[in-house]
């Protein structure tokens, strides 16, 4: 049990009425969680007013009260604390309430709009296999140290990322490396932490249905890094238009990586093919398995991170080219008839041209390129014709799917994609709703040495049909349809 008043340290208070020396159990922002002595933290979200449970709250044994706008009676024995931002106030008291763990390991922040899963990811991996304790937050999963736990969301919510981190804490582990969503930073979910360094991957159009315009959107991941402290460091990628915005107004020690531009950490891409790449980084040659231009920007990002985290050069190096592909991350296998399938997360009209220009940099052109995508239902509704656009213009053949449709007609996520398919491209467009039926019709339509590409995906391992999630993974049935194939 913890004192209110410590909880609330750092918090700015608009008004107090009751005790800040009471108990506190456990703090939640849902009202169905509360338990006897706990804290109850009210939010304004996007589907519902935490102010509206309040009562609720209380009657489930809530002591005390974090509120935007005091209730207009009041529950003695009950302490109300008046804030201007209830989210803010969460994230701080989340922090105290687990005796501010980010504070006692090296946590370092990966941002932007593709290759945050990759580099967090790599970056746990690298230092696993250095010999360290590490503790890894991203969309596929939660590590710590070797435990492994189910993500939910890009940047968990402020309780669970403390609580996380205070695990880490008791295993002793010293970096832990995580992914920051826009969504996680507008929300406030990474306010009250302690961040060593801070990554900028790049920025391309996602997230519109949420921060409505591409400028907002920028801001919002700008505010990470105008956050970090004069003992902080950042780095960031300018070979993207961005990069440069986001040092701007950091106080944080600024540092840049890029493929085409000078900057403190430069790389070559030397050869590029199925087996991976050798880039040249500063001075130094390496070899690593993973594919694409995009991906030697991500291992530049790793190599820049760990030689400011106190790695060896010659270790790093080592280390890198012993990295493994991330699952969903251009992840690919070849059956027995020499047909080449990769499983990529690109779900953004930048992603999948990323993706796409690598496969053709890669391939003879004696071979199809079979593209199966779709786009998210309940989402940026603007990307979908990009999306269309792109696939139809970099594959020999296109089938357009499914991907979550969510609570949306999949017909009109279809129709919608089908509008960036400029005439001349038509005749390679196949529509096909079932994912599984896409995949199937894919593979059957593939030759020897042709490459089917399944995007969008990636790592997921569920289908969102109106508020249903059923078992898909595109690895798993891309994988067996082949296999059935070869019968």
């Amino acid at each position: 049990m913890i004192e209110l008043k410590d909880i609330l340290y750092k918090v700015t208070i608009n008004a107090v009425v009751g005790s800040t020396s009471i108990k506190v159990n456990a703090l939640d922002f849902d009202s169905r969680k509360i338990t006897q002595d706990d804290l109850f933290v009210a939010i304004k979200g996007l589907v519902a007013d935490g102010h509206k449970f309040i009562d609720v709250a209380i009657r489930n044994g809530a002591k005390s009260v974090v509120c935007e706008v005091l209730p207009k009676s009041f529950v003695e024995g009950v302490t109300y604390v008046e804030v201007d931002n209830s989210s803010k106030a969460l994230a701080v008291m989340a922090s105290n309430y687990y005796h501010n763990p980010s504070q006692n390991l090296r946590l370092v922040g990966v941002t932007g709009t593709n290759g945050k899963t990759t580099v967090a990811s790599l970056l746990y991996q690298l230092f696993k296999k250095a010999g360290f304790k590490v503790g890894l937050l991203s969309t596929v999963k939660i590590m710590v140290d070797s435990t492994e736990y189910k993500a939910t969301h890009t940047t968990p919510d402020s309780i669970t990322i403390n609580k996380y981190l205070n695990e880490m804490n008791s295993v002793g582990v010293e970096f832990c490396f995580m992914e920051v969503s826009s969504h996680g930073i507008h929300q406030h979910r990474t306010e009250g932490l302690h961040f060593e360094g801070g990554i900028f991957t790049n920025l391309s159009h996602d997230h519109l249905d949420y921060h409505k315009t591409f400028a907002e959107y920028r801001d919002v991941k700008k505010s990470f890094f105008d956050s970090l402290t004069h003992s902080s460091f950042v780095i960031s990628n300018i070979d993207d238009k961005n990069g440069l915005v986001m040092l701007q107004n950091t106080k944080a020690k600024k540092y840049t990586y890029a493929l085409k531009s000078y900057a403190d950490y430069k790389a070559q891409i030397l050869e590029n093919q199925f087996g991976g790449l050798l880039l040249k980084i500063n001075d130094s040659e390496v070899w690593t398995r993973l594919i694409g231009n995009f991906n030697a920007y991500n291992v530049l990002a790793i190599y820049a991170t760990a030689e400011l985290l106190g790695l060896e050069k010659v270790e790093i190096l080592r280390l890198i080219s012993d990295l493994e592909s991330v699952s969903g991350r251009f992840q690919y296998i070849v059956s027995n008839e020499k047909i080449t399938a990769i499983v990529d997360y690109a779900h953004t009209p930048d992603a999948l041209k990323n993706v796409l220009e690598t496969i053709n940099s890669i391939r003879t052109k004696n071979e199809e390129l079979i593209t199966v995508v779709g786009c998210g239902g309940d989402r940026d509704k603007t990307k979908r014709p990009k999306m269309g656009h792109i696939a139809s213009t970099l594959s020999t053949k296109v089938i357009f799917t499914s991907d979550n449709p969510r609570s949306e007609d999949p017909q009109v996520i279809l129709d919608d994609i089908e509008k960036g398919v400029e005439p001349q491209n038509y005749k390679k467009v196949l529509t096909i709703s079932d994912r599984k039926q896409a995949i199937k019709t894919a593979c059957q339509m593939a030759q020897p040495n042709d490459i089917i590409l399944i995007a969008g995906k990636g790592h997921e391992t569920y289908q969102e049909i109106k508020g249903e999630r059923f078992d898909f993974d595109d690895f798993k049935i891309v994988k067996q349809l082949l296999k059935q194939l070869q019968k």
